[in-house]
């Protein structure tokens, strides 16, 4: 079960970005779609391998280095995570309609959004620099980075309370503060929960 939870959110993250900065067809927004599937990799490889594709699982079990009884699992929680994160895209399409200096958001896109960045970043800074699986890696950093990226082209939002804050006294309305801080702490108590579920260790 812990690697098809895997392979769930990394497809989720990487579908996420296919749909929302992918579409626009910038550089930067196409480089956030192969940087999706870094981090996420990073983040999970070492618990699932990393697929987030059912052609990636066909192969690799074609090749021999694969259970049969793991590619049914696997695919299903691939396309329920593609499902997911269009379900997600529906939910955050008014995201960047919102004015953080005026008095009206619109509040379920800016904690969803909020929640979902604040999930990615605290899922991959746990699995890739507290996790006993991959420790002693190198590659931390870039990975954390690039999920800020990542989830600022893809949706954008603070995804930290102190930018919260700051936003805050740069002059964002109290809304959209609260709705920042709620998905922000949401996202970081289930990222938390999701990553001691799926790694044998406190």
């Amino acid at each position: 079960m812990k690697k098809y939870i895997v392979e769930f959110i990394g497809s989720f993250f990487l579908v996420l970005t296919v749909c929302t900065a992918g579409a626009l067809g910038t550089a930067a927004s196409l480089l956030a779609v192969g940087a999706a599937l870094m981090v996420m990799v990073y983040a999970g490889g070492h618990v699932s391998g990393g697929h987030y594709n059912p052609a990636v699982t066909l192969g690799v079990y074609l090749r021999g280095g694969f259970k049969k009884e793991d590619v049914l699992p696997y695919w299903a929680a691939q396309f329920a995570g593609a499902l997911a994160a269009v379900v997600a895209v529906c939910i955050l399409k008014e995201r960047n309609v919102f004015d953080i200096t005026g008095g009206g958001i619109h509040w379920l896109p800016v904690i969803f959004g909020d929640f979902l960045g604040t999930f990615a970043l605290v899922w991959v800074v746990l699995n890739v620099a507290t996790a006993k699986g991959t420790a002693g890696n190198s590659f931390y950093g870039l990975a954390i980075g690039f999920t800020v990226f990542v989830c600022a082209v893809a949706f954008g939002g603070a995804f930290n309370p102190a930018v919260a804050f700051g936003l805050f006294l740069k002059g964002a309305g109290i809304q959209a503060l609260i709705a920042m801080l709620l998905g922000e702490v949401l996202g970081a108590a289930l990222a938390a929960t999701a990553f001691k579920a799926v790694n044998n260790e406190t």
